[in-house]
């Protein structure tokens, strides 16, 4: 008897959209150059490992954004750092678009985007490819309804699979302006026994259910994480900001 095949749950949900002309553009002339050209299946599931060196056309520190939306923070900070590669995983292909006019009009080089789950993708890439030296997951899709929660990004798993790709000293950063889902990031990285946090018992929360027996544990503002536009919504709607930043031990 053949097994059912379950799907399994992402965080995100596959959307395309008719694309600004300049964004189209852009993606024309320099896409060939600044996206990485992912073999995946339907599902966006990587099915071939891409060689970062020979992409990057150097061996240099890496950065890996996971969520990077229109690349705002990315691109701003490989321009501050252009001695670091620096890769971003998205998969709204509207803002890989804009990432790529993004990459164009702010003249870097050092940005390369890719459509892919990350999930999947992340164990895959880095083994033959150097460890990044950082990894971000900057405002994450929420997924606010209680039905949809199950898809959130950071959970305990997706912590474990983040440790696996981090050398000892590596660092994950992480940013969210939803409390409960900031509660749940700590609690889920406290789970992995390989991340140091650092700012443990730090800025606790009055409201903190503290479900795990943990409480604070927020990092102050990383002094390279610009205002994106997903944060200013979030202050805008007076939701408070948490960030975490943990080290592999």
């Amino acid at each position: 008897m053949t097994e059912p095949h379950h799907r399994r749950i992402t965080s995100f949900v596959r959307r395309s959209g008719r694309l600004p002309e300049r964004n189209q553009r852009a993606l024309d002339q320099y896409g060939d150059r600044y996206v990485i050209d992912a073999k995946v299946d339907r599902s966006l599931v990587l099915t071939e490992v891409p060689d970062l060196t020979e992409i990057f056309e150097r061996d240099a520190p890496l950065i890996v954004e996971i969520g990077a939306g229109a690349a705002d923070q990315i691109v701003a900070h490989a321009k501050a750092h252009p001695e670091i590669n620096h890769l971003a995983f998205e998969v709204w292909w509207p803002g890989v678009a804009a990432s790529v006019a993004r990459i164009v009009r702010e003249g870097v080089d050092n940005v390369r985007m890719i459509c892919a789950d990350a999930v999947p993708a992340l164990p895959l890439m880095f083994g033959p490819n150097r460890l990044p030296d950082e990894v971000w997951t900057f405002f994450p899709d929420p997924w606010q309804k209680a039905r949809h929660r199950k898809r959130r990004l950071v959970t305990p798993d997706f912590a474990r699979l983040v440790a696996g790709i981090l050398p000892e000293g590596g660092v994950w950063r992480l940013a969210t302006d939803w409390d409960d889902y900031a509660w749940q990031m700590r609690d889920a990285i406290a789970a992995v026994p390989e991340f140091i946090n650092p700012h443990a018992g730090q800025r606790p929360d009055e409201d903190d259910p503290a479900e795990a027996g943990i409480t604070g544990g927020f990092a102050p503002r990383w002094e390279g994480r610009i205002t994106t536009r997903f944060e200013t919504r979030g202050l805008n709607e007076e939701r408070g900001i948490h960030d975490l930043e943990v080290f592999r031990a």
